[in-house]
C-alpha cells in the first residue's frame, strides 16, 4: 500500500482536493478531523492548559484560536497535547484501509513538513495557490480579517518552501472543474 502526504497553505483548496480524491474511490485520513476529535477526547487537558480559552469545561474554539495563531508557544502546547492523539488515529484508519484492499491512502495534514512528517509517506501532494486569491477565499468563507489570514498564514511554513519540498504540486489557480481535471491526471500518474 502506498501512503501519500497531501498538503498546503490555508485557502489553497486542500480540502477541496481531498474531497475529489474521495469521490474518486481514494481513503484520504484527515488530520484536521481527528484533531477536532482529540479536543473533545482531551478536553479536560486542553482547559487545564488553557483555562483562558474555556468556560464551564467547554473549550470556546475562537479564543483558543486566537491565543494559539497569538503566541507560538501556546500552540506548541496545544499541538503536543493533540498531536499524538491524531497520529493515532490515522494509524488505525490506515490500518483499515489495508484491510479492506486499498492500495494507496491519502494523509491529508495542514502541518505536514512543520511537523518533519514527510519522512513517512511515498510522496507529498502540495496543493497551491496565488496568496492573493487564498486570503479573498479564506476571509469570504469563514469571516478572518486580513489579519487574522496573515496571522494563520505566517504560522505555517511559507507556500513556496512546500512547494520546493514537494514531490508533486497542483496549482489550483483556475475553476473548480480545471483543479478536477488536475487531480484525476495526478492520481492516474500516481496509481501506474
Amino acid at each position: 500500500m502506498q501512503l501519500i502526504g497531501l498538503t498546503g497553505s490555508i485557502g489553497s483548496g486542500k480540502s477541496t482536493v481531498a474531497q475529489r480524491l474521495r469521490a474518486l474511490g481514494v481513503p484520504v485520513l484527515d488530520a484536521d478531523e481527528y484533531a477536532r476529535e482529540g479536543a473533545l477526547v482531551l478536553k479536560s487537558e486542553i482547559c487545564q492548559t488553557f483555562p483562558e480559552a474555556c468556560s464551564g469545561g467547554e473549550i470556546n474554539r475562537a479564543a483558543l484560536g486566537r491565543l494559539i495563531f497569538s503566541y507560538p508557544e501556546a500552540r506548541r502546547r496545544l499541538e503536543a497535547l493533540i498531536h499524538p492523539y491524531v497520529r493515532q488515529r490515522m494509524r488505525e484508519e490506515t490500518e483499515k484501509a489495508r484491510q479492506a484492499g486499498h492500495r494507496l491512502v491519502v494523509h491529508d495534514i495542514p502541518l505536514l513538513f512543520e511537523t518533519g512528517r514527510e519522512k513517512d509517506f511515498a510522496g507529498v501532494l502540495v496543493v497551491a495557490a496565488p496568496t492573493d486569491l487564498r486570503k479573498a477565499r479564506v476571509m469570504a468563507r469563514s469571516g478572518l480579517s486580513e489579519a487574522e489570514f496573515e496571522a494563520r498564514d505566517q504560522s505555517q511554513l511559507p507556500q513556496e518552501d512546500k512547494v520546493r519540498r514537494a514531490t508533486w504540486v497542483i496549482w489550483n489557480d483556475a475553476d473548480l472543474d480545471t483543479l478536477y481535471s488536475r487531480v484525476e491526471a495526478w492520481l492516474e500518474e500516481v496509481q501506474r
